[in-house]
């Protein structure tokens, strides 16, 4: 028995050992880049600006984090990722110290697409820092007001979760600045506050909409007898519903309202209820009594997602009402224009800012981002440097450089560059919409990127041409009219691993097409519960009817074909179901039930056909839907007929969204959740958070990995796309285990680079601030390693690039970190000329290093290099390839003579060199003799220092020789007429501009060169022998008393 204990307990220390948490400071610089786009923003949730500067605006989104600008919103930067949660529901600015803030998370819009929160936050220094302040089970925060006089009171209107029940919603009071928190208006577990106002000129007096509505997975509906409008004149203490008998509002069941008051006054108060006839009313008594006056239309429309009403501050009877168009009335809301239409500014309108003392400036936040209108909205300027795109699925294709597809939510599907050789970064006029509506997946056809398949809402799909612009729909049908196809809002679709014109859609049945989707054919039986309860997207909205398609439920949401075997195919559903086929689609089995503490009738959003083994799968699952907000993840090596759970809440922030197995490493796995971005290194035994360059709390939705490059592309829900450039060396530590590789210098494997041409980006040369950019990748070729040393002062790293021959062509110096770093070679063999200036070979640590310098020449050649990484007495070697820019193709040929001839100039260069060096050491001599001489008054001393003038000007008239002579005077001053120097730069720039063997052009500039070259020696040669000589002698035969002064 003791053995056997001692067994286990061996048996278990082994496992802690091979499970250990891997140090990912290792990997701080290896940042992954913020790609945008920017043109398509996402959901603004929430806006605030100082009301006496309003160049200073906060925009709170739905799941992209907080962003500040303080230049009236020309540029942004995110303030708030740092924090657990990124989905911002709620801003309220102190504006008697704007430097105080507070913010509550999880949006109050909820839609099927929602995201929810982690409490409400606090900052004192304008958004540097934030402190949680508690509420953190409220899961959405949909209002917060600041007392106007005193920052310790704050009122915040808690939604809640839509997916369930719960206690923690309602209106809530501190005041003490967060320290406590008192629940001061509640109804029940089933309704939250859909709007809270204060009147602007009687803090104690906060009107509150109470909004009972749920949201199931197939089903929403809102209002109820729980709903109310509810108003406090005493700071909270005391609370009054208003009921139609009494105060005119609508009878039955009421549900989301919009509320507004003008600070002009206070007796005028505005109501927009949802109800049987949803309505404007209007009361001139303060909300004693209401009376409806407005009814059509054109008051707005969808309460669930945007039923909110503004009051211009300075006219209570100007009144905006958002909707999916942005309405303005002028006459108290008997009659509505629209000021925002379908055209210019995004629609579907969620936030809006009137300026108290200017209301002409107004600030509107949509499902497209933020727009600033500073003319009463005549005129809108777009905010496009928030990138807080909301991507539901990632591809790339195997175009050099590569491009990245995906779609958004309400912002159509696109595709655009994942870097470009091209100056400035990656500018949105980049991005290429291929299809509008909700965008969702998209996927390049693997036998030419021009072609590929772009899908929107409700299971449409077509064929996109990226050349022409044309679509072609291809949406499956049955061969029975009658039977309706349940596509899922976010359908699934998938390329065969082994066929390119191959390719999977689905319903609640798989379709397969053969002909890149001219036809189709169901090679499979309903496939999920068909559970005809859940089956109510045709009534779905409560009050309000909302049927869009995004309901449709009992649907396929994740098709995977096995790479391996083209056989095997995994089938997801949202209602529970993981079907399996090994016969391609003849027979299937539901191995759901393996899936070990998955609450039935949970979502499987993604599945993973591993590439190593046929029976190997990876299962996403989440059943935040019904509001379990847990962690799953599963997987299987034996085409399911056990699962392992390999995630949970011990292990991850927030539930799972994406994983992805690296194709190389079958050890490194990536993960993403609701709440951020995970790696593991033991095939998911142990996650490490991921945060380098990369939001900490980001909703992580899919990833994909570009296999030439090793780049993990990510498409993020919130903050639009991801790419982490070149996961190899991550790879390495995968293959031991997650442990760093042995010894003190590690070089990793390397992408091939490219000797490119760099362009001028598109459009502005000169773009000012307002242009928004994503990050482009760095030029030239990436050398990563890795350094283990425990001294605190390191070593510096030197690199040695060899050909196949073993002739070193280039030296690269820098001081490195500890961890793995990566240092960039600019794909340039060293000179072959002897100089004292140049350019450098690397970019942070290459020709010119701490004092060591070594002068570029011509570009590196096509071929692969032996890379040799010396630190701390070792050594480690890897390779790089260097390919010739694809889209010009030049012959090795004709490089090799443009080398040769280059390496001629070079050697001309040197002569040269050579020469100048000598009148650089003569005049230093000059200036020796002019320092010894100025304070001495002897003969001998004053002729000297005539000499030394004299033979000055003699120098620069030599050196003249070579750089023409120089013009005095001010002004722009350039010597036009050529010289012996632009002689020599001439031969070298023709040929280098050209790819083909240098030519006569090319010949005859070199013997200018050499021509002009020789005279401006002679004449250097000249001087030195005769008029140099000369003063050289009177030097040595002066005698110089330097004491001189000191003996008087």
């Amino acid at each position: 028995m003791k053995k056997l204990v001692l067994l286990i307990f061996l048996a278990l220390l082994q496992l802690g050992v091979q499970a250990q948490q891997v140090n990912m400071d290792v990997f701080k610089s290896m940042k992954a880049r913020s790609i945008g786009p920017g043109a398509m923003s996402g959901r603004i949730t929430a806006i605030d600006a100082v009301d006496d500067n309003p160049t200073t605006i906060y925009a709170g989104s739905a799941s992209g984090g907080l962003w500040k600008s303080t230049s009236g919103g020309i540029t942004w930067e995110p303030i708030f990722d740092n924090e657990k949660v990124h989905s911002i529901g709620a801003i309220s600015i102190y504006q008697k110290n704007p430097n105080i803030i507070w913010v509550g998370t999880g949006e109050g819009n909820p839609r099927n697409s929602l995201n929810m929160g982690y409490g409400v936050y606090r900052s004192m220094d304008a958004g540097k820092t934030w402190q949680l302040m508690g509420l953190e089970k409220t899961r959405a925060i949909h209002r917060i007001i600041v007392h106007p006089d005193d920052p310790n009171t704050v009122f915040v209107g808690a939604i809640g979760s839509p997916w369930g029940t719960q206690e923690d919603r309602g209106v809530y009071k501190t005041t003490d600045g967060g320290k406590t928190w008192k629940k001061i208006l509640y109804i029940d577990n089933k309704t939250g506050v859909g709007e809270m106002i204060m009147d602007p000129n009687n803090p104690n007096k906060i009107f509150v909409n109470m909004w009972e509505h749920r949201r199931y997975p197939w089903f929403f509906e809102s209002g109820g007898a729980s709903s109310g409008l509810y108003v406090t004149q005493d700071g909270g203490d005391n609370w009054k519903k208003l009921s139609a008998e009494e105060n005119g509002l609508p009878k039955g069941n009421l549900g989301r309202m919009g509320l507004a008051i003008s600070k002009a006054n206070s007796s005028k108060v505005y109501a927009l209820i949802e109800s049987s006839k949803n309505a404007l009313y209007v009361s001139e008594d303060g909300g004693g009594k209401f009376t409806m006056i407005n009814d059509k239309a054109e008051i707005g429309d969808r309460p669930f997602y945007y039923f909110e009403i503004h009051a211009d501050p300075k006219n209570e009877n100007r009144l905006y009402t958002l909707y999916s168009r942005v309405g303005i009335t002028e006459d108290g809301g008997k009659s509505f224009r629209e000021l925002l239409s379908y055209s210019g500014v995004h629609p579907d309108h969620h936030a809006w800012y009137i300026n108290p003392n200017d209301p002409s400036l107004l600030i509107n936040g949509n499902d497209g981002g933020l727009n600033v209108s500073r003319d009463m909205g005549k005129t809108w300027f777009f905010a496009e440097g928030i990138t807080v795109g909301q991507f539901y699925h990632i591809n790339v294709d195997n175009e050099v450089p590569y491009n990245v597809y995906g779609g958004m939510q309400d912002n159509g599907s696109w595709t655009g560059p994942a870097y470009l050789w091209r100056g400035d970064g990656i500018r949105n006029t980049y991005w290429q919409e291929v299809s509008f509506g909700d965008g969702f997946d998209v996927v390049s056809h693997p036998a030419n990127s021009r072609y590929g398949y772009t899908m929107s809402q409700g299971g449409n799909v077509s064929r996109f041409d990226k050349l022409t612009g044309h679509n072609r729909t291809i949406r499956p049908t049955h061969p029975d009219k009658d039977v309706f196809l349940r596509y899922n809002w976010n359908a699934a679709i998938a390329q065969d691993p082994h066929d390119v014109n191959t390719v999977y859609y689905a319903s609640q049945f798989l379709h397969k097409s053969t002909n890149s989707g001219e036809t189709w054919e169901i090679i499979s039986p309903d496939l999920t519960t068909n559970d005809s309860t859940k089956q109510r997207q045709q009534k779905t909205g409560g009050l309000t009817f909302d049927i869009t398609g995004a309901e449709n439920h009992t649907t396929i949401i994740a098709i995977a074909p096995s790479p391996v075997d083209k056989n095997v195919i995994w089938v997801g559903t949202d209602d529970g179901n993981l079907q399996v086929t090994q016969d391609g689609g003849k027979t299937w089995t539901n191995v759901a039930s393996k899936l070990t503490g998955l609450p039935k009738a949970s979502w499987i959003p993604q599945v993973q056909a591993s590439k190593y083994n046929a029976g190997e799968v990876w299962v996403i699952a989440n059943n935040y839907r019904n509001n379990d907000f847990t962690a799953y993840a599963y997987h299987s090596a034996d085409y399911g007929k056990t699962f392992t759970r390999i995630a949970d809440d011990s292990k991850v922030w927030g539930f799972t969204l994406s994983i992805k197995q690296d194709p190389t490493e079958p050890n490194l796995v990536f993960l993403g959740t609701e709440f951020g971005l995970y790696v593991s290194f033991d095939k998911a035994k142990t996650w490490n958070k991921w945060e380098h360059g990369y939001p900490k709390a980001v909703s992580t939705y899919d990833m994909t990995i570009q296999e030439r490059e090793a780049d993990l592309v990510i498409g993020t829900f919130g903050r639009a796309i991801y790419v982490l450039d070149d996961i190899r060396p991550l790879r390495a530590f995968a293959k031991n285990g997650g442990k760093a590789p042995a010894g003190k210098i590690t070089a990793f494997p390397t992408p091939d680079a490219y000797q490119a041409e760099i362009q001028q980006p598109h459009g502005e040369r000169f773009m000012a601030s307002a242009k928004y950019a994503g990050e482009n990748r760095v030029f030239g070729g990436r050398l990563s390693y890795l350094i283990q040393d425990e001294k605190e002062k390191l070593d510096s790293l030197t690199v040695k690039i060899y050909t196949t021959s073993g002739e070193q062509i280039r030296t690269l110096k820098t001081l490195p970190t500890k961890g793995v770093n990566r240092i960039i070679w600019n794909l340039d063999r060293k000179s072959s000329a002897e100089m004292t200036g140049g350019w450098g070979g690397g970019q942070g640590g290459g020709g010119r290093s701490r004092g060591f310098f070594e002068p570029s020449g011509g570009d590196a050649l096509p071929g692969t290099y032996k890379v040799v990484m010396e630190y701390g007495g070792e050594s480690s070697e890897t390779s790089i390839t260097v390919q010739a820019d694809p889209r010009i193709q030049p012959t090795l040929s004709n490089l090799e003579a443009k080398d040769n001839f280059l390496k001629k100039v070079e050697a001309l260069s040197s002569e040269v060199t050579a020469t100048t060096k000598k009148l650089d050491e003569a005049q230093k001599v000059i200036d020796k003799v002019n320092s010894m001489v100025k304070d001495l008054k002897t003969d001998e001393a004053k002729a000297l220092e005539t000499a030394a003038k004299d033979i000055k000007k003699k120098l620069d008239t030599a050196r003249e020789a070579f750089t023409g002579r120089k013009v005095e005077g001010q002004g722009i001053v350039r010597n036009l007429f050529p010289t012996t120097m632009t002689h020599l730069f001439a031969p070298r720039s023709y040929a280098n501009s050209s790819y083909t063997s240098p030519g006569a052009t090319e010949e005859r500039l070199l013997a200018h060169a050499k021509e002009a070259a020789a005279a401006a020696i002679a004449k250097v040669e000249a001087f030195i022998q005769g008029d140099w000589k000369a003063f050289e002698d009177k030097v040595k035969a002066t005698p110089i008393d330097l004491f001189q002064n000191v003996k008087k």
